[in-house]
């Protein structure tokens, strides 16, 4: 065993737990993670509840209480995912002190089906925040563009905001727009900036699976040799953007009034292609700064034999602006690419609250009192 994630954590990268479940939280696994894997924050989504309501009995005593109240199905997941974000967040609660907030947070999405809302988004987003209590908790919102005004308005309440779904670069720069935007709202109404936190999820390994399938239709020499770069190529080129807004006048002013960068997330870091190194999104994406939420296949992946050999990341522009280049030139069209794959990570997600809303109603059936 390599102490490869030390080396990751002091290389600036936030290392954060892309799961969560009842069992991981009473069992004391997480508390484990966080001393012994250097894990310092977690994040969810409706897929990881999804899999851990309907695994196991860590949920039998709740949904058995909820289902005697005859509560909704909403009522009920909305009960169980807030008491386990709460419950995590206690558990990473010292971390949170410890980095003055940067660190120990716990991710809890808004309903997904809200995604192109923006005035529904907001609403829960503060919903949220009110149920799960906790100031190291981060709303995730998708970076749709009805989120984007969702983010500002969020922002803007003292909220911190994990901005979500992001594929393309454009996109990107209209995230930290909107992050800038919520804090010069939260300036004008007086709130303490040093008080909020964001991160902007920029997934990697679903561009690769979507670039590459394209790369193998076309079938050449040239195509195959780009196999595998435009996911890397992208999220680099995501962190020089970050460079340059955080370098501004505009993030200068809003610095001095002590705020926050919000920081780059390497989401979807668990590698999707078997011939691909199971580390090569996090061996690849080093920089100060960044935080990578991993599932917990590749934290151990890297934990055993992950390869970290400083900053990955300075020096690459070039290099990354001509790889995806290069696929746009083959006919691939990097602007369908990421369309495609916001609109179908907002799809998976939804479907994986509809999931959700399933198992949750059977469990909810299964341990209804019965009839005297």
């Amino acid at each position: 065993m390599t102490d490869a994630l030390k080396r990751l954590s002091d290389e600036g990268v936030a290392i954060w737990l892309d799961d969560l479940s009842r069992q991981r939280i009473t069992s004391g696994n997480l508390a484990e993670l966080i001393d012994q894997q250097h894990v310092v924050g977690v994040t969810t989504n409706p897929s990881i509840f999804q899999k851990a309501i309907s695994e196991g009995h860590g949920y039998d005593q709740q949904l058995s209480d909820l289902a005697a109240r005859e509560v909704t199905v909403e009522e009920a997941i909305r009960m169980i995912t807030t008491a386990d974000v709460r419950d995590a967040a206690d558990i990473l609660r010292p971390v949170y002190d410890a980095t003055g907030g940067q660190d120990g947070r716990v991710s809890i999405e808004v309903d997904p089906r809200l995604a192109h809302n923006t005035k529904a988004t907001t609403a829960e987003a503060r919903q949220l925040a009110w149920l799960v209590d906790r100031p190291n908790t981060l709303i995730k919102i998708p970076a749709t563009k009805a989120g984007l005004p969702a983010i500002t308005e969020t922002i803007g309440l003292g909220i911190s905001v994990n901005v979500t779904l992001i594929f393309s670069l454009e996109r990107y720069r209209e995230v930290m727009d909107a992050y800038l935007a919520g804090l010069e709202k939260a300036k004008a109404a007086g709130l303490d900036l040093s008080k909020i936190h964001s991160v902007a999820s920029f997934f990697v390994s679903r561009v690769d699976s979507e670039i590459d399938k394209r790369l193998d239709a076309l079938g050449t020499d040239e195509a195959k040799a780009l196999k595998g770069k435009a996911a890397l190529a992208n999220a680099r080129l995501a962190y020089q953007a970050y460079e340059e807004v955080f370098s501004s006048d505009r993030w200068t002013t809003l610095d001095k009034a002590q705020a926050n960068k919000q920081r780059p997330l390497w989401a979807s870091t668990g590698v999707k292609d078997p011939s691909y190194k199971d580390t090569l999104y996090v061996d690849d994406l080093v920089a100060p700064g960044t935080v990578n939420t991993m599932p917990e296949a590749t934290l151990e992946a890297t934990a055993d034999h992950g390869k970290i050999t400083g900053n990955t990341i300075a020096g690459t522009y070039e290099q990354a602006r001509a790889e995806l280049d290069a696929v746009e030139k083959l006919g691939i069209s990097y602007n369908d690419v990421v369309q495609l794959l916001e609109d179908e990570g907002v799809d998976k997600f939804e479907a994986s609250w509809n999931d959700l809303l399933k198992s949750t109603e059977a469990e909810l059936k299964r341990l209804a009192p019965s009839e005297a």
